[in-house]
C-alpha cells in the first residue's frame, strides 16, 4: 500500500485506527484502506453507524455552544481525533475569539492534522498523548501554557471511554482530571450503549470488528456511564442518549436509541 505523503513514517497504515475509522464514518478523507475496510465491515454489522458517528458530532457541537453560552472559555478535548468541520475550536471561537482551546490525542496522524488546521491559531494547540496518562496530560508544557486551571475548564471525553476497558480504572482517570479542575469547570462524556438493543447481535458483531484495531470496544450501560460523573452535577437532561441532549429541534430526537451513543454534561460544584 502506497503511504500518501501526509502520513507520518510511523504508523502503520496496514492496521485500522478507530480515529480514522471514526474520520471516513464523518466522510472525511484522512484514512488508509485497512480504515476503510473494517469500517465497512462495521457498517455491515450496524448499518446505522455513520449516523451514529453524526449524531455524535451533533452532540459535541451543542454541548460545546452550551459551555459556551454558559461563559466556559477553556477546553481541554481528550480523545478528539482526526479533525473534520466543526471542531471544538471552531464553535467556541466563533462565539468568543479569545476561547482557549487543547486538543489531545493518542493517533499521530490526528494530531499532524491537527497541526496543520491550528498552524496560526495561537489560542489552539494539540499534544499527542493518551486518556489513560491524566497526569501526563495535565503537567504537558502546551497544556499547561494555554489553560488556566485556576479558572474553570470543559473537559471534553467524547465517544472514546468506549475504548477505555473497566480494568483501565476509567473512574480513577476521571477522578484525576476533576481533581485538576476548579469549580464551575464541566465535563462532556458519551459512549456506546446497547441499552435497549440487546438481542440484536449488534454488540457481539460490533467487538468483533473492532478486535482488528489496537483498541477493543467495551460497550456501558445508561448506569454505568451515569456512575463515571461522580463528584460532577450532571446538566439536564441528564445522561441520555445523544440526539436527545438539548436537540435543536423535538423531531431530531425522535429514533434517538439508534444513534447507540449516550451521552451527558456535568458541572463541578463547590
Amino acid at each position: 500500500m502506497q503511504r500518501p505523503d501526509w502520513a507520518p513514517e510511523t504508523i502503520d497504515i496496514e492496521r485500522p485506527s478507530v480515529a480514522r475509522m471514526y474520520d471516513y464514518y464523518l466522510g472525511g478523507s484522512h484514512n488508509f484502506a485497512a480504515d476503510r475496510a473494517a469500517a465497512r465491515a462495521m457498517v455491515e454489522a450496524v448499518p446505522e453507524a455513520p449516523l451514529m458517528a453524526q449524531a455524535n458530532r451533533a452532540f459535541l457541537r451543542r454541548a460545546v455552544q452550551f459551555l459556551a453560552d454558559s461563559g466556559v472559555r477553556q477546553f481541554l478535548d481528550i480523545g478528539s481525533g482526526i479533525p473534520t468541520v466543526g471542531n471544538v475550536h471552531e464553535i467556541a471561537q466563533r462565539i468568543d475569539p479569545e476561547a482557549r482551546v487543547v486538543y489531545v490525542d493518542v493517533d499521530p496522524v490526528a494530531v499532524a492534522h491537527s497541526q496543520e488546521i491550528l498552524a496560526g491559531n495561537d489560542r489552539a494547540a494539540v499534544v499527542q498523548e493518551d486518556l489513560r496518562r491524566p497526569e501526563a496530560i495535565l503537567r504537558h508544557p502546551d497544556v499547561l501554557g494555554l489553560l488556566d486551571f485556576s479558572q474553570p475548564v470543559a473537559v471534553m471525553i467524547v465517544a472514546v471511554l468506549h475504548f477505555i476497558p473497566d480494568a483501565d480504572r476509567p473512574e480513577e482517570i476521571l477522578r484525576t482530571l476533576r481533581a485538576a479542575l476548579a469549580p464551575g469547570s464541566y465535563l462532556v462524556m458519551s459512549q456506546a450503549s446497547d441499552d435497549g438493543r440487546a438481542g440484536t447481535g449488534e454488540r457481539a458483531e460490533a467487538e468483533r470488528v473492532y478486535r482488528r484495531t489496537d483498541n477493543r470496544l467495551f460497550i456501558r450501560s445508561r448506569a454505568e456511564l451515569s456512575a463515571l460523573f461522580a463528584g460532577f452535577e450532571l446538566v439536564d437532561p441528564g445522561v441520555v442518549w445523544v440526539p436527545q441532549w438539548r436537540p435543536d429541534a423535538p423531531e431530531q430526537a425522535e429514533n434517538a436509541a439508534q444513534a447507540v451513543f449516550m451521552g451527558g454534561v456535568g458541572r463541578l460544584g463547590g
